[in-house]
């Protein structure tokens, strides 16, 4: 079996732990960046989760390692600890053959552990911006010998608010280092950070047309909001899922959802920010190996979630930014393979379908639930074709005499076998099909045109906050909302604090948060007004260098 990762100048006992792990042909993204970080060449790759980048950034990493140098040599910074294990795991797996050390350092966890295997001496480095920050200030990391430095999902880490961090990590490597950047997408403050530390990059991208894949089927369910939950249950019924990750709004809406999908005889299990992380890892292992097929997770919580074999993805919940659903759907239809993405959309969210449309540049296609009477038939089908395998197979030993038994005492063969039937079929009590309401139809407001007005709120109209005026406060943006934070300088408050926490918490992109100004003992912080009542309703999750702090409206 030939192997074209072998054309890329790789050292051979790469492509061997390539060809190992079922890897013949490199994807556009490896084939193009290779062979420029072989050579020593600066990159900026966007690229989407999925894309094989991995592989692009760690195959150099380790050809350009020296072995027995006991310091470290390479180091990836991402922006989770499920994403810092995955590519370190990764990593370690392309080394196979050269005997590499691959260290994950993240957050939640024990020091002990990182702090051994850091002074036991490792190649290459694999951490989330705050734990190393941590290290290095502490003087357990030294990147004094760094050969390559990779940022990994650095728009997540730009609105997760680490980009402060990553600078300081930055200068902690030598001058000479290569760098790596990696994002699927390229706003402002990123392009800056390139310019700063990126000697005169080479920039692969992916076209725009390549935002969604075209292996992913997209469908969407227009219902009202109080049917979400039978709509979502309907589909269970006939879609053929093998794994799926259902996105929610909010964290106390995952909860809830994964277990009213389990009341109704479909178990899932919630994924986000108030596992542990011992849980959370645990929870993923067991989706991985398929003992769990359905997640509900919010966006912040499927942050670096790697995996290539969900089937499904729906959107219980529509996201506000077209860029989330590109992200959310396309992590299924990965290598190779096809994959579903379902949305659920009401009447008031159709103006934001139509932005993902105009991002994408895909329409999604209306598809009708599928009614009890279909369900019913599908119900039926099933179980005539699982008591068909049964047939076929001719185990059914002690069933017969059981039958035998039945006619002996006088029942028809017909009625016995109906009798079976009813009982196989006494478990659909417990899934009954829930009624949908019919759907009223309104015609999507012009967004751009309340925009005009001043007016971005989804209903078109200016919102009546009691303690705020309808206009903005001097300096403030149209559209925004100053809240209020209680902890400032006294606290040691940074804006990349405030952006993490709100991001995280509130489950909402950290770009769009706008100005911060930092007080003594408060911090003013402006939100868009469509965002306000996420960041509000978890008010009480906030917290700031593990401490609580409060967020009202300014």
């Amino acid at each position: 079996m030939t192997n074209e990762f072998s054309a890329l100048n790789l050292h051979p006992q790469l492509v061997q732990a390539v060809s190992d792990l079922g890897f013949t042909t490199p994807t556009p993204i490896q084939s193009s960046v290779i062979p420029l970080m072989i050579a020593g060449q600066d990159v900026i790759g966007q690229a989407q989760t999925g894309t094989g980048k991995t592989a692009a950034f760690g195959l150099p990493m380790l050809q350009n390692l020296t072995s027995g140098t006991q310091q470290v040599q390479g180091l990836v910074v991402a922006p989770t600890r499920e994403l810092a294990l995955q590519v370190a795991q990764a990593i370690e797996e392309y080394g196979r053959h050269q005997n590499v050390r691959v260290l994950a350092v993240y957050g939640g966890t024990a020091y002990g552990p990182q702090i051994y295997d850091l002074k036991r001496g490792v190649d290459i480095v694999v951490g989330t911006p705050g734990r190393l920050l941590d290290h290095i200030n502490r003087g357990r990391l030294n990147l004094e010998a760094v050969r390559t430095v990779v940022l990994d999902e650095a728009d997540e880490m730009l609105s997760m608010g680490f980009i402060e961090d990553i600078e300081t990590i930055l200068q902690a490597t030598p001058p000479t280092r290569q760098t790596a950047l990696f994002s699927a997408t390229m706003p402002g403050p990123i392009r800056q950070l390139a310019q700063k530390y990126l000697n005169d990059p080479q920039t692969i991208s992916i076209k725009g047309q390549q935002l969604t894949v075209a292996a992913i089927e997209q469908r969407y369910y227009l219902v009202n909001e109080q049917d979400k939950l039978a709509a979502l249950t309907r589909l269970f019924e006939v879609e053929e899922i093998t794994s799926a990750l259902i996105f929610a709004r909010t964290r106390l809406g995952t909860g809830e959802l994964a277990n009213e999908l389990t009341v109704r005889g479909f178990p899932a299990e919630a994924l986000n920010g108030d596992l542990s992380q011992d849980a959370r890892e645990q929870t993923l292992n067991r989706f991985r190996q398929g003992q769990i097929k359905v997640l509900v997770a919010t966006d912040v919580a499927a942050r670096g979630l790697d995996i290539d074999d969900i089937s499904h993805v729906f959107n219980f919940d529509l996201p506000t930014d077209p860029e989330i659903y590109v992200h959310r759907v396309g992590r299924t239809g990965r290598a190779g393979k096809t994959g579903i993405a379902l949305s659920l959309v009401t009447p008031k969210e159709q103006f934001r379908l139509h932005r993902i449309e105009s991002y994408s540049k895909r329409k999604l296609t209306r598809a009708n639930l599928p009614t009890p009477t279909e369900i019913h038939e599908l119900r039926e089908a099933q179980l005539v074709e699982r008591m068909m395998v049964w047939l076929r197979r001719d185990r059914c030993v002690r069933e017969k005499e059981m039958v035998s038994d039945l006619m002996e005492a006088g029942f028809d063969p017909i009625d016995i076998a109906a009798s079976a039937l009813k009982l196989a079929r006494a478990e659909e009590k417990q899934r009954p099909i829930a009624s949908v309401s019919e759907v009223r139809e309104t015609q999507p407001r012009d967004f751009q045109r309340g925009k005009q007005r001043g007016r971005s709120s989804e209903n078109g109209r200016a919102p009546n906050y009691p303690n705020s005026a309808n206009r903005p406060p001097r300096g403030q943006e149209k559209g925004m909302v100053r809240l209020s934070m209680s902890a400032g300088k006294a606290q040691g408050v940074r804006p990349g604090d405030v952006v993490g926490t709100i991001a995280f918490h509130a489950n909402i992109p950290g770009r769009v948060i706008g100005a911060i100004r930092i007080h003594d003992k408060h911090t003013f912080v402006d939100v868009p007004e469509q965002y306000v009542p996420q960041v509000l309703e978890n008010k009480g999750s906030y917290e700031i260098h593990k401490q609580g702090v409060s967020v009202e409206l300014a």
